[in-house]
């Protein structure tokens, strides 16, 4: 018998826990990009102290505790507010103008991580008088994560980042007129949470979410294989409201997707789609 291949036998680990995660926690990961999941996993084995990606397995499955710890190794939680700041811009000065003739507005933002882009679209609303009549719908996978998002608080030293990307983006107002400085972090106002309805939802599984007026999805489709990818563009097509919008990642494309031609480009160069009449 032919000897398997260390590599081998760990692919072969990697769709054993990712369908023991499926089948014991309803988390479908089986469909994430094969090279980054398992980066991720590794880390954790290692991180743990494990011998194996099959002692994580035993251990995930057998301690429930474990699986929030697991979470964080496996859904990426790295963002800034304002991140890429000319997609902002173009949010503001292009797709707003029209946001603007709605009576009311609803915003999805899909995998909002520990929330600042939450935060993000919630100034740039408020600064552009449409915050009232908007509601923000604001999902993620990880429970720790949107913990982390609904309490809206960061670490002090990130706020200069976060200061300058607010800037660029055309902020009329000072960042500092939307949080207060407390032992080191920065506690964003709970008012621009009023509006804002934090729930989980697994673009891998779940089903349409509303329809929405803007969908924003950055940076977390580029995590997915191309059916994943389809599965989630689908999901966006159908939650948005005719003729809406669509903003995803610097990395990401809607090319190769079989829902592309529902969409059309808008401000190209910031990856913002338009749902074309059906």
């Amino acid at each position: 018998m032919n000897a398997v291949a260390p590599h081998a036998v760990e692919d072969i680990e990697i769709q054993l826990l990712l369908e023991a995660l499926f089948q014991r926690y309803h988390y479908d990961f089986r469909h994430y990009a094969r090279a980054s999941i398992k980066r991720r996993l590794l880390q954790a084995r290692s991180h743990f102290g494990l011998p194996s990606l099959t002692a994580l397995q035993e251990r995930v499955l057998h301690d429930p505790e474990m699986l929030p710890r697991l979470l964080g190794f496996l859904t990426v939680q790295v963002s800034e507010m304002f991140r890429d700041p000319a997609y902002f811009r173009a949010l503001r000065e292009q797709v707003l103008p029209h946001l603007r003739t709605y009576p009311s507005l609803k915003v999805w933002i899909a995998g909002c991580s520990a929330g600042e882009e939450v935060y993000s679209l919630a100034i740039l609303f408020r600064e552009e008088g449409l915050f009232e009549r908007t509601m923000f719908y604001a999902t993620d996978i990880n429970p720790d994560a949107l913990r982390a998002a609904e309490a809206g608080v960061y670490s002090l030293d990130r706020i200069r980042k976060f200061t300058e990307n607010h800037q660029k983006s055309g902020g009329r107002t000072s960042l500092s007129d939307y949080y207060t400085a407390d032992y080191g972090r920065a506690v964003f106002d709970k008012s621009l949470r009023a509006n804002v309805v934090f729930s989980d939802h697994s673009l891998a599984s779940d089903a349409v979410f509303g329809e929405m007026q803007l969908i924003s999805c950055r940076n977390v489709m580029i995590y997915f294989d191309r059916p994943l990818q389809d599965r989630a563009v689908g999901l966006f097509k159908d939650s948005l409201a005719r003729n809406g919008f669509l903003g995803i990642g610097s990395k990401e494309s809607l090319r190769f997707s079989r829902h592309a031609g529902a969409f059309a480009d808008f401000v190209p160069e910031e990856k913002i789609y338009r749902r074309r009449e059906p």
